[in-house]
């Protein structure tokens, strides 16, 4: 396994990279990686994270649709601040995919750690959707999730992905500092 969790971690970076650049070729690099991380997950039994898999396959495709409007379009997606009001909305929907994933996995799997990759799957299906809206803090979503994570699947023997998340988290500052001032150069303003 270790193998395949290494070609796995190496296009994972990829889609890092392309991420913090804000490049649009991060959407096809990213539905390659779910086809590698659902068999590792499956064997690692961090089913929910298997799972988000296809919601990252589906996802990348949403992303594509989203980012490949012409600079030309009034309609054209750019990096933007998270409202006030979403951020709360968005937490009560990581609070209930929390508490569903969690319920789901202690009641019908063998996870070792249910309430862990629930937290991070709710996390992640979050950043993900506002990854494609192109929201500045979707940083700090996957800040939390991939810092969570290093502690999970290091605790599982997975220390290349262990080791890839360390460097998502780490990123995931960088990233948030460079989208927000992105999104305030967009604007003309300052943001906090």
């Amino acid at each position: 396994m270790t193998t395949i969790e290494i070609i796995g971690a190496l296009i994972c970076l990829l889609f890092l990279w392309l991420e913090y650049k804000a490049h649009r070729w991060l959407w096809p690099v990213g539905a390659i990686t779910p086809l590698l991380y659902i068999y590792i997950f499956f064997f690692s039994k961090f089913y929910a994270m298997m799972g988000i898999q296809l919601y990252y396959l589906i996802a990348s495709i949403y992303g594509w649709v989203c980012w490949r409007k012409k600079p030309t379009e009034e309609t054209e997606v750019r990096i933007v601040r998270l409202p006030v009001q979403l951020f709360w909305k968005l937490l009560l929907i990581v609070a209930g995919l929390f508490m569903l994933i969690a319920w789901i996995l202690a009641m019908f799997t063998d996870s070792p750690v249910p309430y862990g990759d629930a937290l991070t799957t709710a996390l992640s299906i979050v950043a993900m959707w506002m990854l494609a809206k192109k929201y500045a803090e979707q940083w700090l979503f996957w800040l939390v999730s991939d810092t969570i994570s290093v502690g999970l699947y290091f605790w599982q023997a997975l220390y290349p992905t262990s080791a890839l998340y360390m460097v998502y988290a780490v990123v995931s500052v960088f990233g948030y500092l460079k989208w927000k001032r992105q999104a305030a150069d967009a604007d003309g303003k300052d943001f906090r």
